[in-house]
């Protein structure tokens, strides 16, 4: 069967991919840099212009009580948007920027995929899809519910990349768990049943504690990588990330982290940044 062109891309190991575009030069996902947050119009048009590989965002529905608003481009709590979801993809896809859609509601999945099949012949670029899918350590949101995220999402797209995570909490004053077998075992079971490339968000605070976990699930499958995330307030050191770095396969291992922390851990790996 004849795949429309563009949707090979966002199956394709993102590593291989902008080492082919020449955009990296090593299998290495830490060389593999991002745009967290790219909502607003201002935000994206500077992610845009910035020297990020990915460019994440967050999508949701209006919280203006129609059944049937226009997905927009927001974090909870925010509820509005200069930006619909629409209007993002239209300037994405003249870009040569991968994209991770990032739902925190399964109301917003199905619309939102709808507008990318709209533009699936124009988006030659990685994509990921993003939810949290069970609860983690500490973790109080509401998940998304998992049979139903994964269903809809390759009901549209068989063979997207997904990015599929845990609800997280931490706190300063305590001890924080790391995340436990259970939450390894469950996690496996969702995948093991999927064919695509899956990535697994994961807090940075909370990973050391979590090393022999983690990587009893990236031996799973060849499909699996880790996504390293920072909470704006977690206390972690540059030490806790060179730890994540030896006690991984860089290959499937990707850093979305704040700064200061990111050029800090780049320099101390060797990585330059290109601003």
């Amino acid at each position: 069967i004849a795949v429309s062109s563009g949707i090979e891309s966002w199956s394709e190991n993102i590593l291989e991919y902008f080492l082919r575009n020449n955009q990296i030069t090593a299998e290495d996902g830490a060389q593999i840099i991002w745009y967290h947050a790219a909502n607003s119009k201002a935000h994206m048009n500077e992610a845009l212009k910035s020297s990020a590989h990915m460019i994440e965002a967050d999508v949701i529905l209006p919280n203006d009580g129609t059944e049937y608003g226009q997905p927009i481009m927001a974090h909870p709590p925010e509820t509005n948007s200069d930006n619909t979801l629409q209007e993002w993809l239209a300037e994405v896809i003249k870009s040569n920027k991968g994209i991770k859609l990032d739902f925190k509601s399964l109301a917003a999945v199905k619309p939102s995929m709808m507008l990318l099949e709209n533009v699936k012949r124009h988006l030659k670029c990685p994509v990921w899809i993003n939810a949290d899918i069970l609860p983690g350590p500490n973790g109080n949101n509401r998940v998304v519910d998992a049979e139903s995220f994964i269903d809809t999402v390759t009901s549209f797209f068989p063979d997207v990349t997904l990015s599929l995570g845990w609800t997280t909490g931490w706190h300063s004053e305590k001890v924080n768990e790391g995340y436990n077998w259970t939450m390894m075992k469950e996690m496996e079971y969702i995948c093991k049943e999927l064919n695509q490339p899956v990535t697994f968000p994961v807090r940075a605070a909370l990973v050391k504690q979590s090393c022999s976990q983690l990587l009893w699930l990236l031996k799973q499958s060849n499909r699996y990588s880790l996504t390293i995330w920072t909470g704006k307030n977690d206390n972690y050191s540059i030490e806790d990330l060179l730890f994540i770095r030896d006690c991984f396969d860089k290959k499937q291992v990707f850093y979305d982290i704040l700064e200061p922390q990111n050029h800090e851990f780049k320099q101390a790996i060797g990585i330059k940044i290109n601003h």
